[in-house]
């Protein structure tokens, strides 16, 4: 019993002194963007929104903070299945709600892309959930085939198109995850270039789920990685991209944003006059 204590003890340390160390790193090298103090802000870069990935635990969050941006006009919520917060959304009269299967094929969406402004894709699962080729198909294909389906229905700002990437997100990388998403952040903004659309991919590291879904583990590492500004809400995420998508002249085409510079952006959007 005392060498089992022991040995839960000798792991919780090393786990503490791990998220110590991550707060460190977190604390004096993340942040690289600052918000301007007093930028201008175009009113119709987020009259339409549209989510994808609402039904899960980003995506939820991503989809609150839309709802509760008084500037959005209209949200389409573009999925295979619904939940609590669509339904809501739907039955508000704000939300419209397409049922989706086949996202490298958008024709379905044709009549309703040339009004959208503002995209935000939480669309994604992790590397551990499927193999390399499926993990390609949902990430890289489903996210470039939309763009272009984008463009072609639209070009011409407000536009943009916010991606989560992951922290570690890295087109050098020898690990196929991070390779891959750091190729769809080359390829979207490869797209998007002359087109009036920016798209920028966040390099987040931890996003709490919203509160109506969060867990008590979640408000723990919450707790335990907020001094390396290594968390955000899923909620906050959301309040950034479209603080960032407001800002139309600030940041350019093909931005990375990591979990600090969108700290930054969430809290100049809970500051800027609503």
């Amino acid at each position: 019993m005392k060498l089992a204590i022991r040995i839960i003890l000798t792991l919780l340390s090393a786990v503490l002194l791990l998220i110590a160390a991550l707060d460190l790193w977190g604390y004096f090298t993340l942040g690289t963007l600052s918000p301007e103090s007093e930028p201008v802000r175009d009113p119709d870069a987020n009259r339409v929104v549209m989510v994808f990935g609402a039904t899960g635990s980003v995506g939820d969050g991503l989809l609150k903070a839309a709802l509760e941006d008084p500037g959005v006009e209209r949200i389409y919520v573009v999925t295979r299945r619904t939940s609590p917060r669509i339904d809501a959304g739907v039955a508000s009269g704000r939300v419209e709600m397409f049922l989706h299967q086949d996202f490298t094929d958008y024709t379905g969406l044709a009549n309703v892309l040339g009004n959208v402004n503002t995209v935000l894709w939480g669309l994604g699962t992790s590397s551990l959930n499927v193999d390399d080729a499926t993990y390609t198909r949902i990430h890289v294909d489903f996210t470039i085939a939309f763009i272009k389906a984008w463009l072609a229905a639209r070009q011409g700002p407000p536009m943009a198109f916010h991606f989560v990437a992951g922290m570690g997100t890295d087109p050098e990388s020898g690990t196929h995850w991070a390779r891959e998403k750091g190729r769809v952040e080359r390829e979207m903004a490869a797209l998007a270039e002359g087109s009036g659309l920016r798209t920028f991919s966040y390099r987040s590291a931890f996003i709490r789920p919203t509160t109506e879904t969060a867990r008590p583990l979640d408000y723990l590492l919450e707790a335990l990685l907020r001094p390396g500004k290594l968390v955000i809400t899923a909620r906050d995420l959301g309040a950034s991209m479209l603080e960032i998508s407001a800002r139309t002249g600030e940041l350019a085409n093909g931005t990375l944003i990591d979990q600090a510079d969108s700290i930054a952006y969430a809290k100049a959007y809970r500051e800027s006059p609503r």
